[in-house]
């Protein structure tokens, strides 16, 4: 497949500027691969699709304030800095982005807050773009921790909208997450609410969690034509060893299985065993999917519409079938769906 096949016009007006009212009420698209159909419900109506013994599998990563805004010593210079992963918890060393890049070098000092409270030394230069700092912080971890945070703001991509309001904070984190170190939410879990996982526990409807540290390799442009020389950054996954039971009892008993999301899409099938099981994992993926691919876990997956020649869109299109998914979002275009992490979601059986 080329980088070429998943580009399309995306009107600025069709990406979610704010989230649906209520979580589970947005739109929600369900195709059937084998036959293409395509059907219009809400996003609540995704238990209808799902009945006894069936699990969906959801990402508790959580979403860290990971944009700071600092100033270069002596000449001031605003800086942005997205952090990426803390790679030190005692040296205070952490993986970053910095804009613009062009003006940060190794030894320059950073300075952030109004009163300039937090200190940061760039010590590494690690890509083009990316950068190791060093915070120069005295006191407890965890006050430096509360300090890091409290000097954040909610990593909102930037094609969504520029500025970011105080209740992104809630929005832009799903109702379950509690493992921290994520820079992006996990969009496909946005929509679940408590009311849906009550309604799903009526049904008998088995919930399970992975995590998956989804970072900003997803935002990347792909900048080669060959989707197969195309390389992911690597994220953090976490496969509880009851999680890979439940899932692998689920298929035994042949009933479906549901990832809610590309990054459990990748997390189920970094580490798969040779009877098409999932096996407990504690480690790392850079796991790209793309068309042909041959699932071994999952029956059905959710996820939100994503934006032109994104991965995303393309792990989906490896699930749905290359045309059928783009025929949806030809029809998601038409019908007026939104893109993006606060938009609709496209349901695939």
């Amino acid at each position: 497949m080329k980088l070429s096949q998943f580009q399309f016009n995306l009107p600025k007006e069709k990406i979610a500027q704010e989230p649906p009212r209520w979580r589970d009420e947005c739109k929600l698209m369900v195709l059937h691969k084998d036959t293409g159909e395509i059907e219009h419900k809400l996003f609540k109506n995704i238990i209808d699709y799902f009945g006894k013994g069936d699990t969906f599998v959801l990402n508790d990563t959580k979403v860290f304030p990971a944009r700071l805004y600092g100033n270069k010593e002596k000449t001031k210079a605003e800086i942005e800095v997205f952090l990426l992963r803390e790679l030190n918890r005692e040296q205070r060393l952490w993986d970053v982005i910095v804009d613009p890049a062009r003006k940060i070098r190794i030894g320059n000092k950073l300075y952030f807050g109004e009163d300039e409270s937090l200190v940061a030394e760039v010590i590494d230069n690690t890509t083009s773009r990316g950068r190791t700092l060093r915070f120069l912080y005295d006191g407890p971890y965890e006050d430096f921790k509360q300090t890091l945070f409290s000097l954040g703001e909610t990593p909102l991509p930037r094609f969504v909208r520029d500025k970011v309001e105080p209740e992104d904070a809630e929005n832009y984190q799903t109702i379950f997450a509690k493992n921290e170190g994520a820079v992006a939410a996990p969009a496909a879990g946005l929509h679940f609410s408590r009311e849906l996982f009550n309604r799903m526990i009526l049904k008998d409807i088995n919930k399970t969690f992975i995590t998956l540290h989804m970072g900003i390799g997803h935002f990347r442009s792909v900048d080669v034509e060959d989707l197969s020389k195309h390389k992911m950054d690597s994220e953090r996954v976490i496969i509880p060893e009851e999680t890979a039971d439940i899932i692998n009892k689920t298929k035994r008993a042949k009933h479906k299985v549901l990832a809610v999301g590309v990054t459990v899409m990748r997390a189920l099938e970094t580490y798969v065993t040779s009877y098409d099981e999932v096996n407990p994992y504690n480690g790392w993926t850079n796991k790209f999917i793309f068309p042909p691919y041959r699932f071994a876990i999952p029956n059905a997956i959710v996820s939100n519409f994503h934006v032109p020649g994104s991965t995303m869109l393309m792990s989906v299109a490896a699930f749905g079938g290359y045309e059928n998914v783009m025929k949806a979002y030809a029809a998601a275009l038409k019908e007026d769906y939104k893109f993006g992490p606060y938009g609709d979601a496209l349901l695939i059986l």
